[in-house]
């Protein structure tokens, strides 16, 4: 791995992402939390209700959900925008929605404060292009089967439209193991916050795909360096219409939100 070589010399070191209030990078711990996909108005007001008055700082959700099968919810559309955006209003945070094709970037811009590349659109150059020429930070998730090097590749595609607000989130790789949807890769944090500038996240809610992996797998992301920590809750997760097993429900997010910041704090990190 020391051998890698990359292209870009980075105009910035130890670059902070500035989402209006809101920074990640250089001591800054962000915490993100919201539902995997918006499904209506209640459980919406049902996830302003959990958020309320917790260190969150970033609202994440998605309104085009790209699915493995076709016959699976695929979101609301600009409808589920416009909640997300009345969500992230009333709790007074910034917005992360995802992107999944080069003709929504327009429209998601509008209502999105951070331009979230999901995994599965690690690899579409001209979507990432378009990204780079935009204003708004972006948060770029690594592929589900790309090598660090790949995912180094990709956010260049950003960095070179000009665009260094960008935020790396580890999200978990395939395996052969049927226990864990991904498994997730802490080595890969390490690395990358030795060799880029830039932010790294990690979410372990699609790193593992259980809620009850999700807070051993913060607190470690923690330890190992991580900037900040993006999961998956949800009201009632058992009714979720999308990746219910991996969303906390309140009682494991409070949990989760009061250890995650003890430990950010004891590392020297900022909430």
């Amino acid at each position: 791995m020391e051998n890698l070589q990359y292209t870009r010399n980075w105009k910035q070191k130890d670059i902070v992402v500035a989402i209006g209030d809101t920074r990640v990078g250089r001591g800054d711990f962000l915490l993100a939390a919201g539902p995997c996909s918006v499904e209506n108005s209640r459980q919406m007001a049902g996830i302003s209700d959990i958020l309320s008055g917790t260190p969150v700082k970033l609202l994440r959700g998605g309104a085009f959900k790209p699915r493995t099968s076709p016959y699976s919810f695929q979101g609301l559309g600009e409808e589920g925008l416009k909640l997300l955006r009345q969500t992230a209003d009333a709790l007074r945070i910034p917005l992360v929605t995802e992107v999944t094709d080069l003709k929504y970037l327009e429209l998601v811009s509008r209502y999105a404060d951070v331009l979230q590349i999901g995994s599965r659109n690690m690899a579409a150059y001209e979507l990432l292009k378009e990204a780079g020429r935009q204003p708004k930070p972006v948060l770029l998730k690594r592929g589900m089967a790309a090598t660090v090097k790949e995912f180094l590749y990709a956010a260049e595609y950003v960095a070179a439209g000009g665009n260094e607000q960008l935020i790396l989130c580890e999200r978990g790789i395939r395996s052969f193991d049927p226990e864990f949807r991904n498994v997730l890769d802490l080595n890969a944090v390490t690395l990358l916050k030795r060799i880029t500038p830039f932010p790294v996240i990690v979410d372990p809610s699609h790193g593992s795909g259980r809620a009850d992996a999700v807070l051993a797998l913060s607190l470690a992301a923690a330890a190992a360096g991580a900037d900040g920590v993006m999961i998956e809750v949800h009201p009632s997760p058992g009714t979720a219409l999308s990746d219910g097993d991996q969303s906390l429900d309140p009682d494991r997010f409070r949990v989760w939100a009061k250890q995650l910041s003890a430990l950010a704090r004891f590392l020297g990190k900022r909430i």
